[in-house]
């Protein structure tokens, strides 16, 4: 499975490392992504998601309800 948050879709961006005398080489910034285990008590079971950390938050505040309800709208979740 390819490194991307299920719920938001952020994923790895592209850049440079810059060294002291400024010579540039391409080097990848990755999602900081987490396998997290999520109880949905109105379908009473367990899912098992790859989200990011921010994410998470997200969760934790507005509940994962509502998180997986604008994730299917936006069509990160079937």
């Amino acid at each position: 499975m390819s490194r991307v948050c299920e719920l938001t879709g952020k994923k790895a961006m592209s850049g440079n490392n810059v060294s002291f005398s400024l010579n540039r080489t391409k080097r990848k910034f990755h999602a900081n992504l987490v396998k997290k285990r999520f109880y949905i008590p109105e379908e009473d079971k367990w899912i098992t998601l790859k989200v990011s950390t921010r994410a998470l938050k997200t969760i934790n505040k507005k509940g994962l309800s509502a998180v997986l309800k604008e994730a299917r709208e936006k069509g990160f979740i079937k």
